[in-house]
């Protein structure tokens, strides 16, 4: 990492926030037998798998994950998911991405279940940045910290070479 950067999340302190929100999950879904975490390539996803990995170790819920790749760029919701969103209707799904910053990219994630019915739609984010431009509301929340617009939260998992970690540029 850059000497720039400043480390806001090490290792244990992202495992905890995972141990948490898999707690608060589970407290949310008490009287449900499966979810359906549905992460946003590439960090949500893999935020989502460490997510089951708790949920399988504390729990009996079966937890199906769900790909969802975004064209964010684009001006209009291009998306494509690993598994049809109609195979998961009438089940809680749980959208989780790594940082919240404007909205947009939660905002496109809704739009892949927006023609297909659920139980409930829920959100998880490890750091929620506070800089909504979308009215997109976060359900299980890691972190959540005040930035200048200019400022960047960059979130490190399972790139080789580097150690876990929240970092601040």
């Amino acid at each position: 990492m850059a000497d720039s950067q400043l480390l806001i999340l090490d290792k244990k302190q992202i495992q905890q926030k995972i141990n948490r929100m898999a707690y608060q999950i589970l407290e949310d879904n008490l009287n449900e037998k499966e979810i359906v975490l549905a992460g946003i390539w590439d960090r949500g996803y893999k935020l989502a798998l460490r997510l089951k990995t708790v949920l399988t170790e504390i729990s009996d819920l079966t937890v199906t994950m769900l790909k969802i790749e975004l064209e964010k760029e684009n001006s209009c919701l291009k998306a494509t998911t690993d598994i049809e969103p109609v195979k998961v209707k009438n089940k809680v799904v749980i959208l989780v991405d790594d940082v919240l910053n404007s909205g947009k990219t939660l905002a496109y994630g809704f739009g892949v279940f927006l023609n297909t019915p659920h139980k409930k739609i829920r959100t998880v984010v490890l750091v929620d940045r506070s800089h909504k431009i979308y009215p997109v509301a976060t359900d299980f929340v890691g972190l959540q910290m005040a930035t200048v617009l200019k400022e960047h939260v960059d979130v490190v998992l399972d790139v080789e070479g580097q150690q876990d970690g929240v970092y601040l540029s």
